[in-house]
């Protein structure tokens, strides 16, 4: 699933394309895209709108359009946006054509991927701060904000890192890597953690989601940039995919194990297993 780099990469490298053209034409082929609304209503409601900005919040890509609308797209497990296909994809399902010429097309082999169309900034905020948490890379993602958000919890760290509603952004691949960078095991209680622990989280997520950045996303199955090519974080993952390969801090055998139900990736001397507790007599 793309990530928070993989997004801000679509929407750098998209950005210049859409920002300031208008959508003349748009078809939605997947009425999925658009549940509940229908298709042709969303579609009526596009033509015509002029892209003013492509912001992102977590995984969201956000195109704020004239008359103070906002269309959120979320590519979900197997989604993409191309500018200019050609060929244009067996998989596209959205197909926006702009006042210069230029078609940006969805691609989505699995059809998990939404759009929905929102009217009025507030309705948009609403919309976002039910679903999302603390931004990383932002003032508010301090280790005090850590520290209440993560008070009391008994879940594994690994599930507390991937709820979008605590934290934006961040999926298996950059727990995985921010957990090892900062020396915690993905099946520590996240109530656990220090004030030290917690700020080296912090500082780790942050890290991780910088070098997914710089690299232009990972590319494992189907993220791709908006020219159609791959990104490049898959080749400098320190832990993720890289079960009996050797930790490149110390040289354990990377092992991989089940966290909030997923496939997670740990050199367990680097990140120590928790203890369990004895039963209380």
């Amino acid at each position: 699933m793309p990530e928070l780099p993989e997004v801000e990469t679509i929407r750098r490298q998209l950005a210049p394309h859409l920002e300031g053209r208008t959508i003349v034409e748009v078809e939605i082929l997947d009425p999925r895209w658009t549940r509940p609304t229908p298709p042709d209503v969303v579609e009526a409601q596009l033509r015509g709108a002029r892209v003013d900005r492509l912001s992102r919040s977590g995984k969201y890509l956000v195109w704020s359009l004239s008359d103070d609308r906002h269309l959120l797209v979320h590519l979900r497990m197997t989604g993409a946006l191309l500018f200019d296909p050609d060929p244009e994809p067996a998989h596209t399902r959205v197909r926006f054509v702009l006042d210069d010429g230029h078609r940006i097309v969805s691609v989505d082999p699995r059809r998990f991927g939404t759009g929905h169309l929102l009217h009025g900034s507030a309705v948009r905020d609403a919309y976002l701060a039910q679903r999302i948490g603390v931004e990383p890379m932002t003032a508010d993602f301090t280790v005090e904000h850590l520290r209440r958000i993560t008070r009391g919890r008994r879940a594994p760290i690994k599930a507390f890192v991937l709820d979008q509603r605590q934290i934006a952004g961040v999926g298996n691949i950059y727990a995985d890597e921010a957990l090892f960078r900062a020396g915690i095991h993905p099946l520590r209680a996240t109530g656990t953690l220090t004030r030290a622990q917690l700020e080296r989280l912090r500082e780790a997520i942050e890290a991780a989601l910088s070098a997914g950045i710089a690299a232009q996303g990972a590319t494992i199955d189907d993220f791709r940039h908006v020219d159609g090519a791959r990104g490049s974080f898959q080749d400098r993952f320190l832990v993720h995919l890289r079960a009996g390969e050797a930790c490149p801090r110390c040289g354990t055998t990377i092992r991989k194990i089940v966290a909030a139900g997923r496939g997670t990736y740990v050199c367990e001397h680097c990140q120590p297993r928790p203890r369990r507790r004895r039963a209380s007599r």
